[in-house]
This record gives C-alpha cells, sequence and structure tokens, in this order.
C-alpha cells in the first residue's frame, strides 16, 4: 500500500523531536512530505491524491487531520481513492482517542500498516467568507460560540507550554465576553443558546463523552445545546465532566439530525475540530460512510 506521511518539519516540543528521530528509521517505507507553513497540509494532501497514494497520514494534531482531511477531498474522487490515517502528535488527539490509536507513534505505524479500513460518516459546514460560499469538513466535531472564541483566543505561546491548559485560560476570558445568542434550527425544531457543540462522534476535549449517543455510522449529527454559559454553568458541569467525564443533562438539550442551521444576529465565531473557522451563518451536515479511515 503506498503510503505519504505529511507532517510540520518544524514542530516543537519533545514528542516531535522523537518523532522526527523516528522519521529516519521509516523513511523507506513511506513517502515523506513537511510542510512548508499554514495550511499547506491540504495542498499535500491534495497531491498525494493525483500521486495515486493509497494511504495518506496525517502526522499532527486535530487540526492537521482536519487540513489533510479537506486536502483529500479536495482532490477529484479523492474520498474513495485514498484511505487517512493517523499518527497523534497533536496537544489533544481527540480523533485518535475516540478510535482507539495509541498515542505511542510506533505503535500507531503498526496499525496504519497492518491496514484495517472503516468507513465512517464524513462531516461538513457551509458558510459564507469574504463574499463567497465555502465548504469545509471536519470529522470530529464542531461548536459555536463560547468554545470557538475560546479558540480564537488562545495564546499560541502558552499553548507550547501549557498545553490543554492554554484552552482553560482562553475560555475563562471568553466567558467574561457577552455571551451572542445563537438559533438552532433542525427537523423542524428551533432552539436557542450561547454554545451550540456538534458531535460525530462521542468525544470532545480529550476523552469527555460530550455525545455519550454518537455514532460514526449513523449518518447523523448529535447536537448539544446550553441555553446559557456563566459561571453558574460551569459550576453545575464540573463535578461530573470532571469525575464522569460526561455532562449532566439537566443543562443541554440534546438533537439528532442529518442537518443543523446555525444562526446569530450578532457575532458568533465558529470552529471545527478544534479550529477556528469564521463566523455563523452556517450549515453543518454529513454524508453517510463517505469517508475511509484505517483503524486498530
Amino acid at each position: 500500500m503506498r503510503t505519504c506521511v505529511i507532517f510540520n518539519p518544524v514542530a516543537r516540543g519533545n514528542k516531535a523531536r522523537h518523532f522526527r528521530r523516528w522519521l529516519d528509521g521509516v523513511s523507506t517505507q513511506c513517502t515523506l512530505k513537511p510542510t512548508a507553513g499554514p495550511s499547506d497540509a491540504r495542498r499535500l494532501a491534495t497531491q498525494a491524491v493525483t500521486e495515486n497514494f493509497e494511504l495518506i497520514v496525517a502526522a499532527g494534531g486535530d487540526g492537521t487531520v482536519n487540513e489533510v482531511l479537506n486536502g483529500i477531498g479536495d482532490a477529484p474522487d479523492g474520498l474513495t481513492r485514498s484511505r487517512l490515517g493517523v499518527l497523534p502528535l497533536g496537544t489533544v488527539n481527540v480523533f485518535a482517542k475516540e478510535l482507539k490509536i495509541p498515542p505511542q507513534i510506533p505503535d500507531a505505524w503498526e496499525i496504519l500498516q497492518r491496514g484495517r479500513e472503516m468507513k465512517i460518516d464524513l462531516p461538513c459546514v457551509e458558510f459564507s467568507a469574504n463574499g463567497k460560499t465555502e465548504r469545509r469538513f471536519f470529522i470530529q466535531l464542531a461548536g459555536a460560540g463560547l468554545d470557538a472564541r475560546a479558540i480564537e483566543l488562545v495564546s499560541w505561546q502558552l499553548k507550547k507550554k501549557a498545553g490543554p491548559l492554554a484552552y482553560v485560560v482562553a475560555g475563562f476570558q471568553a466567558l467574561s465576553e457577552r455571551q451572542p445568542k445563537i438559533s438552532v434550527r433542525a427537523n423542524g425544531q428551533e432552539w436557542s443558546g450561547e454554545l451550540v457543540l456538534i458531535g460525530n462522534g462521542k468525544l470532545y476535549g480529550g476523552r469527555f463523552k460530550v455525545f455519550p449517543a454518537a455514532d460514526y455510522c449513523n449518518g447523523l449529527l448529535d447536537a448539544c445545546i446550553f441555553p446559557r454559559v456563566n459561571l453558574w454553568t460551569l459550576l453545575r458541569c464540573a463535578p461530573g465532566f470532571l469525575l464522569r467525564k460526561k455532562l449532566p443533562e439537566r443543562v443541554v438539550h440534546r438533537l439528532r439530525a442529518e442537518k443543523f442551521d446555525l444562526t446569530s444576529e450578532t457575532p458568533a465565531a465558529f470552529e471545527l475540530d478544534g479550529e477556528w473557522v469564521g463566523n455563523l451563518p452556517a450549515t453543518f451536515s454529513v454524508e453517510r460512510q463517505k469517508l475511509r479511515v484505517v483503524i486498530p
């Protein structure tokens, strides 16, 4: 199976340094494609499809996985021609955790070499940017409101030093601002909230099961709507969230649908797979079992 690995050659941290040394040992088994800058992984993934690579591996975090996914999707018939693989090198690696891909790179590589394939649902979002309609895929989750604003505010220097703690700091900063009211339309119903999370898988932010009933293969997305987001909401959520890795159901509304329309009368940011993308309005939908991924 022809394999290429897309990675950031200037990534910092011990894991990245070990990964670069490890690459020397597998360079004969694959083609290495280092990125040259932000968003370059998307271009390289499209190129890899046109070069007939059967397995395209995203070596990085959830943001890198998202870029590689969209690059595969950009190529003609890319989603049928190539599989997506993951080597988890990021801060959180939610998608890799969901698939139970081990964090040790040699072990993850062994899984990729065995090549067991699974077809999973592929969500996408349509929105306007600079007067044009854009379409982006995501693989694990999307969020609008507080979490997207927190991602927008994250100090990348702090993220390199403190890891996930940087998101906590940015979250409290975002919490101090006035929260936009977001309208959610699906299945002929309409709800509103200050934070809307949309899941393809069960996990959010690591090992937290925010979408406990989600299924990668059911052709549906799960939405978790927080009517209010303030310090009191956090205090109500904290015990269950931290101890049981779950949300208390009394603080959220849950919806399941093939499509969600999100709007807001005031600026409201949204994110995909932990990366800030733009502002609402946006339409989130899903195609059933469209993406080929390699799993344990």
